[in-house]
C-alpha cells in the first residue's frame, strides 16, 4: 500500500489547529468553510486550493497564508 505524502498546506492546517486546540469542525466555523472540505484539505484528497479558501483558512487561525504554506 502506497501512502501519499501530505502536502506542506494539509500539515501546517493541521498543525496551527492543533496548537490553538480546535476541532476541524471548530475551524470550519470560524474559516466559513464547509466541514468536509477542511477534512478534505487536512487529508490531502484536496491539494489546489482557492486563494480565497485560503485566505479564509488562515483568518481562522490567525496566522498568515505565506504561514500556511512555509
Amino acid at each position: 500500500m502506497k501512502s501519499k505524502k501530505l502536502p506542506t498546506i494539509a500539515k501546517n492546517i493541521k498543525k496551527y489547529r492543533e496548537k490553538l486546540g480546535i476541532s476541524q469542525d471548530k475551524l470550519s466555523k470560524l474559516a466559513d468553510i464547509a466541514y468536509n472540505v477542511i477534512i478534505k484539505i487536512e487529508s490531502g484528497a484536496t491539494q489546489n486550493l482557492k486563494i480565497e479558501t485560503m485566505a479564509k483558512i488562515a483568518k481562522g487561525l490567525d496566522v498568515s497564508i505565506d504561514d500556511l504554506m512555509k
